[in-house]
């Protein structure tokens, strides 16, 4: 993602600001997918595993990034406090 970009993002709920997931974020997110216990702001559940998402600065909400586009719609958001493992 350009990094532009991503400096001028922020969370559409809380107006944080918003960074990359890291590998370890990404790994427990996509576990939880697996397992089937993920679901997003709407209640719809997450089934595809994420290769990229952004990250709040509190670390409470998840955005999707598809194919090199941030998802910043508050319905898609999946809160981190669900998944086992988060890092916090």
């Amino acid at each position: 993602m350009d990094r532009r970009l991503l400096d001028i993002l922020c969370c559409p709920s809380t107006r944080q600001p918003l960074a990359l997931a890291g590998p370890r974020e990404l790994e427990a997110l996509n576990r939880a997918i697996a397992a089937g216990s993920v679901r997003d702001q709407s209640d719809t559940p997450v089934s595809a595993s994420l290769a990229a998402a952004l990250l709040t600065r509190d670390r409470r909400l998840l955005y999707p990034i598809e194919d090199d586009i941030p998802i910043l719609l508050s319905e898609r958001a999946i809160a981190s406090q669900g998944i086992a493992d988060f890092p916090q």
